[in-house]
């Protein structure tokens, strides 16, 4: 019998520091609740792995920026003059003021608010007033912003590590390559543009808990029900309606993809004829439709609305992006129990207008309609877990020991979508970059 590869690295994993707050299919509450693992994990994990930054089409001209975070350290994504990506920590060498307070713009240049601090958009100091009251040996170029070492652009998608010693991004992305390549590779291969900003929930919840969610193909049917009872009743087997039943005996599955990034594969049960026509009615889908019929004809209309409708894809890239459908989600730690979630929304350079604009309508659907059911089960768990210290373990066991997994040919780890493995292959990793991260910086963990 083939063995979980998790379960496997679980059992060889180094005793740490942290391995209190784990047993077999369980993990301790305290990794939502408590303030010190909190900071510990902001300053630890995020500083030891590939953190999701921004799309380079958010940033398209030079001396465009965009602010962001890694765990809590705020960061400016800049472009250059010569169309080079840096990330810088905003934070001024001075007083520690945050130097850029903007979301997004445009400068040449940055200047802190605080003493008119001046550096260029690669984190050069340029500029320091009266820097004579410094001495005659003071440098202004040796006072620059931090810039995080390393920096990488796939396919348009940002990460950056604080650890110079990381390994390289396509290695650590794993098997979550194959599948950001198949998202982005969907009918045409148009460029993806991300350039309408983020529409936001703020999640009273650890940002643990968002992101188990997005891995649990086990809640939809259940956290959903008055989503879909709706869409049932208006317009019949449309959408994800094929949650029904027993839906483990369906196509529909969880992969491991390595390094924590997980999948839930809806794309058997969606695409399995045509995803638009199962698509319920959005507004103006019959014009529009109408129209690209018109242009193109209807067998070549429908290939173009087929690969624009939802990618059937949740794809996980451990610690902070999702790919939901069309659109990308990114978490923001803020405190042990406040995250806030980022939805973009995605458009495709050089696709008909009336495709973009359906984009657009369909990626208003889910976080309009779902995402509040998902953002009260998140702010309720949090509540469970602070409240009831009598009960300190979460259960993570679905389909742990049923023995249903397998390896596929591909050699990638697979169980039926409600499966909790995507909870187990995440925390692995967690625990694993904790211990070790531990151990390298001396921390005295109690």
């Amino acid at each position: 019998m083939a063995t979980d590869p998790n379960q496997q690295n679980v059992a060889q994993a180094e005793k740490g520091a942290y391995e209190k707050y784990f047993r077999p299919g369980y993990v301790h509450s305290d990794l939502y609740v408590s303030p010190k693992l909190f900071a510990e994990e902001m300053r630890l994990l995020f500083a030891n792995v590939w953190v999701y930054i921004g799309h380079e089409s958010e940033i398209p001209e030079a001396n465009d920026f965009v602010t962001r975070r890694i765990g809590l350290r705020p960061v400016i994504m800049t472009r250059g003059r010569e169309g080079e990506i840096s990330v810088l920590l905003n934070r001024c060498p001075h007083r520690a003021a945050l130097v850029c307070r903007q979301a997004r713009g445009q400068a040449a240049r940055f200047v802190c608010p605080y003493h008119a601090w001046t550096f260029a958009t690669d984190g050069r100091c340029i500029g320091v007033p009266m820097n004579h009251a410094y001495g005659p040996d003071f440098d202004v170029s040796a006072h620059g912003l931090l810039r995080v070492p390393r920096v990488t652009s796939y396919r348009g998608f940002v990460f950056a590590n604080l650890s110079e010693k990381a390994q390289p991004l396509e290695d650590y992305l794993a098997h979550a390559k194959r599948y950001l390549d198949e998202w982005l590779d969907r009918g045409d291969r148009l460029p993806v543009l991300v350039r309408a900003g983020s529409m936001q929930f703020e999640a009273h919840a650890n940002w643990k808990v968002v992101y188990d969610n997005a891995g649990d193909g086990y809640h939809p049917p259940f956290s959903h029900i008055s989503m879909l009872r709706v869409f049932n009743r208006r317009y019949g087997d449309v959408d994800m309606q094929y949650y029904a039943g027993n839906f483990d005996e369906s196509p529909l599955i969880s992969r491991d993809l390595g390094n924590g990034h997980t999948l839930l594969d809806q794309r058997p049960s969606m695409h399995k004829q045509s995803a638009w026509i199962r698509q319920h009615v959005l507004p103006g889908r019959e014009i529009l439709w109408a129209q690209l019929n018109e242009k193109y004809g209807e067998a070549r209309a429908l290939e173009m609305l087929d690969a624009s409708t939802g990618s059937g894809l949740n794809l996980t890239i451990f610690p902070n992006l999702l790919i939901i459908g069309n659109q990308i989600q990114v978490l923001e730690p803020v405190s042990v129990n406040r995250t806030t979630v980022h939805w973009y929304s995605t458009t495709l350079d050089g696709a008909p207008d009336e495709i973009n604009a359906i984009r657009m309508r369909m990626q208003e659907d889910f976080p309009s309609f779902g995402e509040v059911d998902d953002m009260a089960q998140f702010e309720s768990c949090q509540q469970g877990m602070e409240s009831v210290p009598e009960m300190p373990w979460i259960d993570i066991r679905r389909h742990m020991n049923t023995g249903v997994g397998y390896l596929g040919e591909d050699g990638i780890w697979t169980e039926p979508i409600s499966s909790d493995q995507h909870m187990r292959c995440y925390f692995g990793a967690w625990r694993e970059i904790m211990n070790h991260a531990a151990v390298v910086q001396g921390d005295a963990h109690v």
